[in-house]
């Protein structure tokens, strides 16, 4: 019964979110804000539209690229940073001087040198991912036990060899925690650096139904946006726990195969 609540429990939050979306709607009575029941009755329209498909394919192409690319770069640096000190102390300060500017305020300049094309966007989204990624590999990195680097180097690991074979996995949970925090805000950042520079994508479509006072397809596209950030979450969550189903609590090594 517990496990059944908990599997239903998601959606009995959805359903009580748009219950009280509804009241609120039908109390204020505005045309800015419609209806729960008018804005999901939107969302089939917006999905049989093949140019708005298009759109939306073209945020997640563009989020897919720079949040692979923004992995590649930010993996190994926050491994090293761990594990080096010249390393970290070289890239601290300049870590420190980008992490508490907001992105989307970078994205005016980025529009100076790159203009309003998918590369401008694509960087926003790998800014956006490649900190947290940073920060969660350096900690990985951090915690793994200098005994076990001891053991390698005494087997005869060189020092790339031991950062692939004993860092790596060792840190791998606390990556995948960065990736998982990195992956919201690539989401977030595509669709705020689609609504600065509006060509195409998800965020052009909100602003442009916004402007011509389409306001259920604005609420729509909202809902949309929040159901691909849940599904994602979920799939990446789901790839986390097979990954390293080994460092959780309750995670038995069997002893014996008999």
């Amino acid at each position: 019964m517990a496990r059944a609540l908990s599997h239903l429990a998601p959606l009995l939050a959805c359903l009580g979110l748009l219950a009280i979306w509804q009241a609120g709607s039908l109390m204020l009575n505005t045309e800015s804000f419609p209806t729960a029941i008018e804005a999901v009755r939107a969302v089939p329209l917006i999905l049989g539209d093949r140019e708005s498909v298009i759109n939306i394919l073209d945020s997640l192409r563009r989020m897919a690229i720079a949040f692979a690319a923004a992995l590649l770069f930010a993996v190994p640096l926050g491994l090293m940073m761990g594990r080096s000190r010249l390393v970290a102390s070289f890239f601290n300060p300049l870590l420190m001087i980008t992490y508490p500017v907001p992105k989307a305020a970078l994205m005016p300049i980025i529009m100076l040198w790159l203009g309003v094309g998918d590369l401008a966007k694509m960087l926003v989204i790998f800014l956006g991912v490649s900190l947290p990624v940073i920060y969660h590999s350096f900690q990985g990195a951090r915690a793994v036990e200098e005994k076990m680097l001891w053991s390698g180097a005494a087997m005869g690991l060189s020092a790339p060899q031991r950062m692939i074979r004993i860092v790596l996995p060792a840190a791998l949970p606390e990556i995948l925690t960065g990736c998982r925090t990195g992956l919201v805000l690539a989401l977030i950042t595509m669709v705020t650096s689609e609504m600065i520079a509006r060509q195409s994508g998800a965020g052009n479509i909100l602003f442009n139904s916004l402007d011509m006072g389409q306001y259920d397809t604005v609420y729509a596209m909202i809902i949309i946006i929040g159901a691909m950030g849940i599904g994602l979450d979920a799939a990446f969550e789901k790839l986390r726990s097979r990954l390293v189903r080994w460092s959780e609590p309750g995670f038995d090594i069997p002893l014996s195969f008999a």
